[in-house]
C-alpha cells in the first residue's frame, strides 16, 4: 500500500462513485477500479460494498478512510516542515481548538503573529478538548488550545485565559426573566440541563451540585455549542457552557447568565506534545503566546 493507492481510495471513498472519482483524478475508470481491487487484495479485506444500488464503504473501508486521511495529513505536514527548515519561519501551523473562548483567542494571536511572520499559514481544527488532545498526541496538530482539566504528563502547557461558567436559558423561562446577569447554582436544581459530554467535564459539573447537597437533572450531554443553542432556543432545557460560548448567539429567545454562589471558572491552556520537536513556526508561536501576548 503506497501513498498513490491511498489517494485513489480516498477519492473513491469521498465520491462513492468510481466514474466521478476517476474524473477528479484525471484518469480512466477501468484503471482506477483495478487499483481499488489490487488494494483490497493486498489488504485481504473488502473496502466497498458493491452489491447495493450505490457504492458504500464497509466497516474496514471506514477504518482505512479514517487512517488514510491521517496519513495524508501527516505526509503533507512533514513536507511543509521540511520546506520550513530550508526557508526559515514559514510553513503551516496545525492548531486544534475548543469552542468557547478558543476561536477568539486564536483570532487575536494569529492577527498579531501574521504581522511578525507573514510567511506562516494556518490549518485550524475545532472540536472537544479530548479530541483536540488526541489529534495532538497523534501528530495531527502542532498545538492545541483546550480547557482544563487535562491528565497527560506528556503535554507542555501555558494557561492563557479564564472565564466564568454560565447558564444559557430559554428567553421565556422564569430564570431568564429575573433581574440581573447571574443565576445561583441552586436555582438550576430541578430544571432539565444540557451539559458538555466530555467525561471529566460532566463529572465536574455534577460535582458542583453535589457540593451544595443536590443532584442535577441532566437531560442531554453534547459536544457542540450550536446544538446546545438550538435546544435552548426551542425551550428544551438550560445549557451550562463557558460564558463566551453564547455571547454571539444571544437573542430574545436565549439569555446568558453567569453561574454564581458559587462561581465556577473555565481555564484555557495552550498545549503541545513534549515527545515531539516543535517546528520552528510552532516554537515561535508558543514563545509569542507565553512572553509577548497580553490578554
Amino acid at each position: 500500500m503506497d501513498i498513490r493507492s491511498i489517494r485513489y481510495f480516498l477519492e473513491v471513498a469521498q465520491e462513492l462513485n468510481i466514474t466521478r472519482a476517476a474524473e477528479n483524478l484525471h484518469m480512466a475508470q477501468p484503471p482506477l477500479s483495478r487499483q481499488i481491487q489490487l488494494l483490497e487484495q493486498e489488504l485481504g479485506v473488502k473496502l466497498f460494498d458493491r452489491e447495493k444500488r450505490h457504492l458504500q464503504l464497509t466497516e474496514e473501508g471506514m477504518i482505512l478512510k479514517h487512517r488514510g486521511e491521517q496519513i495524508l495529513t501527516l505526509m503533507e505536514k512533514t513536507e511543509l516542515e521540511l520546506h520550513e527548515f530550508e526557508n526559515g519561519i514559514s510553513g503551516t501551523l496545525y492548531i486544534g481548538s475548543v469552542e468557547g473562548s478558543g476561536p477568539w483567542l486564536l483570532a487575536r494571536w494569529i492577527d498579531d503573529f501574521c504581522r511578525k511572520y507573514p510567511d506562516v499559514r494556518y490549518n485550524l481544527w475545532n472540536g472537544s478538548s479530548d479530541d483536540a488532545t488526541a489529534r495532538l498526541t497523534k501528530g495531527l496538530c502542532d498545538l492545541a488550545l483546550i480547557m482544563e482539566p487535562f491528565d497527560n504528563e506528556m503535554l507542555g502547557s501555558i494557561r492563557v485565559s479564564s472565564e466564568p461558567w454560565a447558564a444559557m436559558i430559554p428567553g421565556n423561562h422564569p430564570l431568564a426573566l429575573q433581574e440581573g446577569d447571574s443565576v445561583d447554582l441552586k436555582e438550576l436544581v430541578g430544571h432539565p440541563l444540557i451539559i458538555p459530554s466530555r467525561k471529566s467535564r460532566s463529572r465536574e459539573i455534577r460535582g458542583w451540585f453535589q457540593k451544595i447537597g443536590d443532584e442535577p437533572t441532566i437531560l442531554c450531554e453534547l459536544s457542540n455549542y450550536l446544538n446546545a443553542f438550538a435546544l435552548v432556543q426551542k425551550g428544551v432545557g438550560i445549557t451550562i457552557f463557558p460564558l463566551s460560548a453564547g455571547m454571539d448567539m444571544r437573542n430574545e429567545a436565549v439569555v446568558m447568565k453567569r453561574i454564581v454562589n458559587p462561581e465556577h471558572i473555565a481555564n484555557y491552556v495552550l498545549v503541545w506534545d513534549n515527545r515531539r520537536k516543535l517546528s520552528a513556526a510552532a516554537e515561535k508561536f508558543v514563545e509569542y503566546v507565553q512572553f509577548e501576548w497580553r490578554g
